[in-house]
C-alpha cells in the first residue's frame, strides 16, 4: 500500500509552545490499567476534569545518547505535536496537548503519587480507548466477525490514513497497536511520536513487517472476491501501480457487504471472514 502522497511540506517548530502546551496542575495520571509498548506506557488520565488517555514516551536522555542526539529526539518531538495539535478527523485520536520533562507531573498509585523522570514526553488524547485491535482480533481468533465489521474497520484505517496523507503526514507505524478501538468499534488511529514522521525526514518503512512471506500473502480462501481485490492492488510488486488511499477508500465503500462470496459463515451466526487469523499466526 503506497504510503507516502506524492507532495510534501516542512512543518516549523513551534517555538511559543502554548499552542500545544497542557496545564500539568489540571492532568491526573492514573497509574492502574497501565499497557507497555515499544516506545512508552499508556494510561488512564483526567484532563480538566474529563477522561483522556496519556501516553508518556521515554525519549532517552539516561541512555547512551550525545547532547546532539538528545537534541534532535526533542526537536522531532516538538515538530511533530505542532503538526498532530492540528489534526481534526473521526479516525485519527484526538490530540488534547503535550509536555516535555515536566517535573510537575504525577502518577496517581494506590500508595499516593508518584513522579515521572525529566526525561519522560507526556502526550495527551481525549479518547479514551476501550481496547486497540490488536488485543481485539486476538481475543477474537475463533469467532468470525460479521463481514462488516471487518470492512468498516478496513474503512476507518483508509479513511484517517487518507486524512493524513491530504496533510502530508505520513504514519511511519501502521500496525494494530496503534489502532485505538472506541465503544462502538471504531478505529482512532494513534501515533508513536518520534516514530512517525514527515515523508522528507526519514524512511517510512518498518523492518518488522517487510519479510518476504509478509509482503506477498496470499488472500484466505474465505476472502470475498471484491476485498481480495483491494488486497492484491495494494500488494502489486509494482509501487506505482498500487493505490493511493483515497482510492483505497472508494475500492472500499464500493464493496457489497450484503454477500460474503467465498466466506463460509457458521449456521445461525453473522457472516464472517476472520478465518484471516488462522493464517496470521503470531
Amino acid at each position: 500500500m503506497r504510503a507516502a502522497p506524492q507532495e510534501f511540506v516542512t512543518m516549523e517548530k513551534n517555538n511559543e509552545g502554548e499552542e500545544w502546551e497542557i496545564d500539568p496542575t489540571k492532568l491526573v495520571i492514573k497509574g492502574e490499567d497501565a499497557s507497555r509498548g515499544a516506545f512508552g506506557t499508556f494510561h488512564k488520565a483526567i484532563y480538566d476534569g474529563q477522561d483522556a488517555a496519556v501516553k508518556l514516551l521515554n525519549l532517552g536522555e539516561e541512555g547512551n545518547q550525545s547532547e546532539t542526539e538528545i537534541a534532535s529526539l526533542r526537536a522531532a518531538f516538538t515538530q511533530e505535536v505542532a503538526a498532530w495539535c492540528k489534526l481534526d478527523h473521526p479516525n485519527v485520536a484526538k490530540f488534547i496537548g503535550a509536555t516535555i520533562g515536566n517535573n510537575n507531573i504525577n502518577i496517581e498509585t494506590e500508595n499516593g503519587f508518584m513522579g515521572i523522570p525529566s526525561n519522560v514526553c507526556c502526550v495527551v488524547i481525549n479518547d479514551l480507548p476501550e481496547d486497540d485491535l490488536k488485543s481485539y482480533l486476538t481475543r477474537n481468533q475463533k469467532t468470525r466477525l460479521a463481514f462488516e465489521v471487518i470492512i468498516q474497520l478496513a474503512l476507518d484505517l483508509a479513511r484517517g490514513l487518507h486524512y493524513l496523507h491530504s496533510k502530508k503526514i505520513v504514519h511511519k507505524h501502521v500496525k494494530t497497536d496503534n489502532m485505538l478501538l472506541n465503544k462502538n468499534l471504531t478505529i482512532k488511529l494513534a501515533h508513536d511520536f518520534g516514530i512517525a514522521g514527515h515523508v522528507e525526514n526519514s524512511n517510512p518503512e518498518d523492518i518488522i513487517y517487510m519479510a518476504p512471506e509478509n509482503l506477498r500473502l496470499e488472500p484466505p480462501r474465505c476472502c470475498p472476491s471484491s476485498l481480495a481485490n483491494v488486497m492484491k492492488r495494494c500488494w502489486d510488486e509494482n509501487p506505482n501501480r498500487r493505490p493511493e488511499m483515497d482510492e483505497v477508500v472508494s475500492m472500499l465503500e464500493a464493496v457489497d457487504i450484503s454477500t460474503v462470496g467465498g466466506a463460509k459463515p457458521h449456521r445461525g451466526k453473522p457472516k464472517g471472514c476472520l478465518c484471516f487469523l488462522r493464517y496470521r499466526r503470531t
